[in-house]
Parts: C-alpha cells; sequence; structure tokens
C-alpha cells in the first residue's frame, strides 16, 4: 500500500518557467487527493503521469487565485473526458458560487455528479473519513479565511507471509480479510490465528499541509508526532516584517513549528519569487529544523522512506 505526496506546485502567487503555483497530489493507498489547484496543475498532473479521473476529493485552503485558479478548467476537462463517478470538493462556501458563475456562463451541465462540502471558517472538523483515513481541517492565519488540511491513516493493511499462502493453500478470496487482521479457517475445521500468517506494517502515516497562513500557535498541539508537515514559507527571516504583513510565515515560522510540534519532517514551499537560489531557504530553515525539505515541482515523497 503506498502512502506519497507529489508537489504539482511549489510557488506563491506569481508562477515561473520552473515553479507553478501551489498544487499537491496525495496518494493514500490508491486513494487520490488533490490539495489546492493553482494555475497550470493540469499539464503539471500529465507530466507526472496522474490521470484526472483517478482524483475523487479535492480540498481547496483559501481563496486566493493562486490556489484554485486551475479548478475550473480541470473541472471541465474531466467533463470533456466523459468522467462518470462522482468528484466531492471541499472549500469555503463562496467557492461553490464562483465554480457555479463559471458553468452557467459557459453553459456546461457536467456529465458527473459534483458534490460541494463547504469548509467552516472558524471551527475545526472532520471532512472525510473512511476505513483507512480520516481527514480534519485546520484553521489558519492568513489575509483572508484559509484553512490547513490534516490526513491520518486509521489502521494499516497487515502484511500475508508468503510462505504461510503456500503452507496452507490460502486462496485468493481470502487475502484481504487476513490483510485486515482476520484468522483463517482450515477445511478441517483448524483455525491458523493471523499473528501466525501476518507481520504488522510500518507504523501509521500522517500529513499536515499548512499553506497560506502566519504562524499558528493554537495547531501546535494539532500536529505533534506527524509523520510529515508542509508549512509555507513565502518569506526568508530578513522579510519577518513583509510576513505579518501579508499573513504569510518566515523560514524560521516553520522551523520553530515543526520543531515545537515534534513532527517527523518538515516539507517547506509557497515560495516568494524573489528567490532564484532556493536553497537559501532551506539553510536557514535547517538551522532550527534540520530534517527539512523542499518542496520542488515534480518531487516525489514517499511516506515508507523519509
Amino acid at each position: 500500500m503506498s502512502f506519497k505526496l507529489t508537489i504539482l506546485g511549489c510557488n506563491s502567487a506569481i508562477p515561473t518557467i520552473k515553479k507553478n503555483p501551489t498544487a499537491q497530489l496525495l496518494n493514500a493507498d490508491e486513494r487520490f487527493f488533490l490539495i489546492d489547484c493553482g494555475e497550470g496543475t493540469q499539464v503539471q498532473l500529465l507530466k507526472n503521469n496522474i490521470k484526472p479521473h483517478k482524483i475523487s476529493h479535492i480540498f481547496i485552503s483559501h481563496l486566493h487565485g493562486d490556489h484554485y485558479f486551475g479548478l475550473i478548467g480541470l473541472i471541465n476537462t474531466m467533463h470533456l473526458l466523459g468522467r462518470k463517478t462522482e468528484l466531492n470538493l471541499y472549500a469555503h462556501q463562496k467557492l461553490k458560487e464562483i465554480i457555479d458563475l463559471q458553468l452557467l456562463a459557459s453553459n456546461t451541465e457536467l456529465r458527473f455528479p459534483l458534490f460541494f462540502h463547504p469548509i467552516p471558517l472558524d471551527k475545526e472538523k472532520v471532512l472525510y473519513e473512511d476505513a483507512r483515513i480520516i481527514i480534519h481541517n485546520l484553521i489558519l492565519k492568513h489575509s483572508i479565511p484559509s484553512s490547513g488540511f490534516l490526513f491520518k491513516e486509521k489502521k494499516k493493511a497487515r502484511n500475508i507471509i508468503k510462505e504461510k499462502i503456500e503452507e496452507y493453500n490460502i486462496p485468493i478470496n481470502e487475502m484481504n480479510n487476513i490483510k485486515n487482521g482476520s484468522d483463517f479457517r482450515l477445511e478441517d475445521g483448524r483455525i491458523i490465528a493471523n499473528e501466525e500468517l501476518t507481520t504488522v506494517r510500518k507504523s501509521l502515516h500522517s500529513y499536515c499541509f499548512c499553506s497560506d497562513t502566519a504562524f499558528v500557535e493554537e495547531n501546535i498541539e494539532r500536529i505533534k508526532g506527524i509523520t510529515l508537515l508542509y508549512h509555507e514559507t513565502t518569506f526568508m527571516q530578513d522579510l519577518a516584517d513583509k510576513a505579518k504583513e501579508t499573513g504569510h510565515s518566515t523560514t524560521i515560522d516553520a522551523a520553530n513549528m515543526a520543531k515545537r510540534g515534534k513532527v517527523g519532517n518538515l516539507l517547506i514551499g509557497h515560495f516568494s519569487s524573489r528567490y532564484n537560489d532556493l536553497n537559501d531557504l532551506l539553510e536557514e530553515t535547517k538551522s532550527v529544523f534540520p530534517d527539512t525539505f523542499l518542496a520542488i515541482d515534480g518531487s516525489v515523497l514517499d511516506f515508507d522512506v523519509i
């Protein structure tokens, strides 16, 4: 089972030739969650061999254009490609009005169900939950309402020991039950305990997305011990006053959030276009929190190896 994050865009408001506005794709056991959808996201999906029809849930953090201007184009492409399966969109209520107006203006009646799930502005809640994952919103601090997203695995399927499959002649239709913890009954009635047939997989993964935002003291407890924190670092520390003025964070803000939250790793992004050498931001962040990575367009982070 996979738990991987693909960076589709890492820049702030203005795209560059090498850096697109914010968008990420989280693959959680072959369930595909799109997080933000800045301009150019469709092309980035193509470049990374990610088929749009695989995306079932889209989360939009806030209504600044660099985080959703690619959305209507992506929805229209899904429509033109004949999508039939439902698409779930999680965002602040005003985005529904925008999408409805765009569809109305182009006289487009979607071929697939589009379900809109409003994110509350002033409280946290479970946005989505199934047998293997639970997703909450976080309240961020920005110049307009902004939401973070916390993804947590609930349980992992166990690994079946290959030799046991052959020893007990386990049929394919029993595999999922055993992976999910069931014992196996032989034809003679004997019960083979699950612990004999399987091994425990690695610890549960968790991921938190925080962009755009200033430093939020209250969120430190909420991110405690997560596998990977993505936190915006629009500016280096010498521009701390500008960060505060615009509702953004510096490298040191992100590093302190990761350090105080005791997270496993930190991923920084949403870089201002003023920075040509992102290593300057990386080194300043690592001076406080060493386990830091740059969010670079096209990079893939495998949670089993970070």
